[in-house]
């Protein structure tokens, strides 16, 4: 069974069509990336896959459960991580995953030992008691991946997770993040570091104007062009494309 199944997504604003009849699969186990300029619509694909924005037409469910028929199954399979920070920056680290766990139902008694597991494996158990705002900007952007995979989600979304992340801790995320992805969860990701998706990701699907490009391994894109960096690949194909 794919992960996450899109089929002829359209979704229109006014005088808008941010997705024009998209489809996509992505298998169970992948670290696949999402690639496209601002405005392409890879926002858009990823609220309406959270519930965050109604679609306008097509389908999308995520292992077998449409995200809007079985909202509540789909929602339990996902953590997203979104770009903007929007946690309370006023609360304790501890605090903000104690509660994020409670709107899953995770019993109370086994938040303490899902929470201190996974602010270790991110190198921020020292923080715990320390308020969201006293943290550095990797260190929020390691809270957010935490708050996302309290519930053991089985598909996690990275909407541009490293922006504005020195590149040690780059490092350490993407480190992370594969032993992750090694460990069984399906990742979607989405970047402008074109090298994270080269690093990480085993497909490639570019996005442009509200529909799929190009959509190959990341080693087939390699070869095909002849061995570029995945940024001159990008910039040659959305370029095309306009």
């Amino acid at each position: 069974m794919n992960a996450i199944s899109i089929k002829d997504l359209v979704k229109t604003y006014p005088n808008t069509e941010a997705l024009k009849g998209v489809s996509l699969e992505i298998k169970k186990g992948e670290f696949f990336a999402l690639l496209g300029p601002n405005g392409a619509g890879k926002t858009t694909l990823i609220q309406i896959m959270t519930g965050l924005c109604n679609k306008t037409s097509g389908e999308v469910s995520l292992f077998g459960k449409d995200v809007y028929q079985d909202y509540v199954e789909a929602r339990q399979l996902i953590g997203l991580v979104p770009q903007d920070f929007n946690f309370d920056i006023f609360e304790k680290v501890h605090n903000i995953l104690y509660y994020n766990a409670g709107y899953f139902w995770i019993p109370a008694k086994e938040r303490p030992v899902r929470i201190e597991k996974i602010l270790k494996d991110l190198g921020l158990w020292e923080k715990r008691n320390a308020t969201a705002r006293e943290l550095s900007g990797g260190m929020k952007r390691k809270l957010m991946i935490a708050r996302a995979l309290i519930h053991n989600p089985k598909i996690l979304i990275l909407d541009e997770p490293t922006a504005g992340v020195d590149v040690e801790t780059r490092k350490i995320m993407w480190d992370y993040l594969k032993k992750l992805n090694q460990d069984g969860t399906t990742i979607l990701l989405t970047t402008h570091y074109l090298e994270e998706a080269e690093n990480l990701c085993n497909r490639i699907a570019i996005i442009n104007k509200g529909k799929i490009i190009k959509l190959d391994t990341t080693k087939n894109l390699l070869k095909t062009h002849e061995n570029k960096k995945l940024e001159e690949i990008f910039l040659h194909l959305t370029k095309n494309d306009n």
